[in-house]
């Protein structure tokens, strides 16, 4: 019984260590579509067929926005306290799911594609989020095991451990309590906004 509990253990954490492991891909992937948006409107306006034009667009808005959902749906893995505090993880992956939210929350209530404000806002909580999991990753998660190398070039002290969600519980605590309270927080406020959409919309068919 205990071998099984302990396969069973360590096959989800190394599930959870190998999703952390791929989402900076994941992350670079998502950057990429997002600003390849004015190459592909060239592209587009290069095209004689409108249908060729349409379905090319289509296929680049379902690509990016749901590799925006894939990542989304994978960093929510690392909000589960046993995994971000028993783990070696990015000690700032739940900021960055949460900042993301905020980006695919901008999208639903606004139009990146046609407004500019709504893009830049986009862009920029992107760009933030790609940053609070991607550095932490790299000088903390995949430093650690090479801390005595990157000494002997530059003295790094406790960087790498301070990056890390396991081995500095005193700032891991509050921030996945805030992580967590900004998820409830704006997943009430895009309930009250679709809310308010359907009676707006109700009382216009009325």
């Amino acid at each position: 019984m205990d071998d099984t509990q302990a396969l069973v253990q360590g096959s989800q954490y190394w599930m959870v260590l190998s999703v952390a492991a791929v989402l900076p891909i994941l992350w670079s992937f998502t950057l990429a579509l997002h600003f390849a948006r004015p190459y592909i409107i060239r592209y587009l306006q290069g095209l004689t067929l409108r249908f060729g034009g349409d379905v090319w667009w289509l296929s680049y808005v379902l690509m990016r926005d749901g590799l925006m959902m894939v990542t989304l749906a994978l960093s929510t893995v690392l909000l589960f306290p046993n995994l971000y505090m028993g783990l070696d993880l990015p000690i700032t992956a739940p900021l960055a799911a949460l900042v993301l939210f905020w980006a695919l929350m901008a999208k639903v209530t606004g139009d990146s594609d046609d407004d500019p404000k709504t893009f830049r806002l986009v862009s920029i909580l992107l760009v933030i989020a790609s940053m609070l999991y991607i550095i932490p990753q790299v000088y903390g998660v995949e430093a650690g095991n090479q801390v005595d190398a990157l000494n002997s070039i530059a003295n790094l002290g406790g960087i790498p451990a301070a990056l890390v969600s396991s081995s500095n519980p005193a700032w891991a605590w509050p921030i996945l309590n805030v992580s967590l309270v900004g998820f409830a927080l704006t997943g009430a406020a895009m309930f009250m906004w679709f809310m308010r959409k359907v009676k707006f919309e109700a009382a216009e068919v009325a």
